[in-house]
């Protein structure tokens, strides 16, 4: 087994026992973080009818507007706000936060805690 294909499948276990436990809901949806080496996504998600209520990224012109770094922990704390803003807006107060495969270290902790400042609960 090549080592790509031995840590796409480490990725793959650890994603999976966290979802066993996470699941969203349409008052508590799931917010899902995905962080490549150059941008940071985020999406609220429904799963109970398998739809995405919302999302933001560091690639948008809104975000992009406010900051032009995307990859360090002040961009993850803007977007932590734009995507608490654009569920604010939707009526939803409580989320249930998908870390992924990612520890809370750094940029997915910096985004949390931006969520919470702005009035999200989770």
């Amino acid at each position: 087994m090549s080592k790509i294909k031995a840590k796409k499948e480490r990725k793959d276990r650890k994603r999976g026992r966290i979802r066993k436990k996470v699941m969203g809901s349409s008052e508590a949806p799931r917010v899902f973080v995905f962080k490549s080496n150059r941008y940071i996504y985020t999406q609220a998600i429904d799963d109970e009818q398998g739809v995405v209520l919302t999302s933001a990224s560091t690639l948008e012109k809104e975000f992009r507007e406010k900051n032009q770094n995307t990859k360090n922990t002040e961009a993850s704390k803007i977007l932590g706000q734009l995507l608490a803003q654009r569920l604010k807006q939707k009526k939803i107060q409580n989320v249930v936060f998908d870390r992924g495969y990612y520890s809370y270290h750094g940029r997915v902790k910096a985004l949390a805690e931006s969520m919470r400042k702005e009035g999200l609960s989770f």
